[in-house]
């Protein structure tokens, strides 16, 4: 099978190839369902994962304009008032004013295909500043390193170059104008912040063509399996691959589990300003 033109890369599943081609392939290319566990403690791994979701609803309809006691009177859940509760006291700091954009998506063409992101927020003083906030739920704060290296931080950055006019007066964003803000709600409200440049954009646009162009030239029954066996730990996929059959355990999970985001109709996101 091939990836039909209509096919949308997102940083979700770019990050599942270069982690795993195979696992890319089963997932995306053939669609293969196969329900094994993540880790030892299914329920419990299911719960952070929704626990993320409620905190990203509630700050979306906290960026609408809700208030925040009546948001916080919604809450049912220790660990996610608790986090609230560091939303609203540590929040990013030195973000710009002017305009606010929350739950927004942006998409431009790369490489034949659609690269897609969908942003947690948007601020941005028009023709000045364009930062990007994600809010993270992760169990253990990633090292900057790593961070670094993630896709998301990579696409995030180049798409709001790419596809940030209609959010910035109609003109696009210099790369220079934009930054990354990774907010950790585990850390206290602990943040890391990535500036860019127009040689760092330039290098993603080459980076990111080449690796859609590697997707799309597979032909390969079997695509290639990960060289690192240590995440078929935590992959439905393992027993298929037959890297195994145990789920690992969930103290040692520390990478990012978020909902599916092909569960969310990216093209239903409403373009409004708050």
């Amino acid at each position: 099978m091939t990836l039909p033109r209509t096919f949308q890369f997102t940083q979700g599943k770019l990050q599942d190839y270069v982690e795993c081609q195979r696992r890319f392939q089963l997932r995306y290319v053939l669609m293969q369902p196969w329900p094994a566990l993540i880790t030892d403690r299914p329920s419990e791994f299911e719960l952070n994962l929704h626990r993320g979701a409620d905190l990203h609803r509630l700050a979306h309809q906290y960026a609408r304009g809700i208030e925040p006691e009546r948001l916080a009177g919604t809450i049912q859940d220790e660990t996610l008032a608790r986090w609230w509760q560091t939303f609203l006291r540590n929040p990013p700091a030195d973000l710009p004013e002017a305009v606010r954009w929350a739950e927004i998506m942006l998409a431009a063409p790369l490489a034949g295909y659609r690269l897609v992101a969908k942003y947690d927020l948007i601020a941005l003083n028009p023709g000045q500043r364009f930062v990007i906030v994600d809010w993270k739920t992760v169990s253990r704060q990633p090292r900057r390193s790593e961070l670094a290296g993630r896709q998301q931080t990579l696409i995030y950055r180049y798409l709001a170059v790419e596809a940030g006019a209609d959010l910035n007066e109609g003109e696009p964003p210099s790369a220079e104008q934009v930054e990354m803000v990774y907010w950790f709600a585990t850390s206290g409200g602990a943040t890391e912040r990535f500036a860019y440049d127009a040689v760092q954009h330039e290098n993603a646009r080459a980076y990111l063509s080449s690796l859609i162009a590697q997707v799309a030239a597979h032909t390969e029954p079997v695509w290639p399996l990960t060289t690192d066996p240590g995440r078929c730990r935590f992959c439905n996929y393992r027993s298929l691959c037959e890297r195994g059959v145990r789920a690992g355990f969930l103290d040692d999970f520390d990478g990012e589990a978020e909902l599916d985001e092909d569960l969310i109709d990216l093209e239903q996101i409403a373009e409004v300003e708050f």
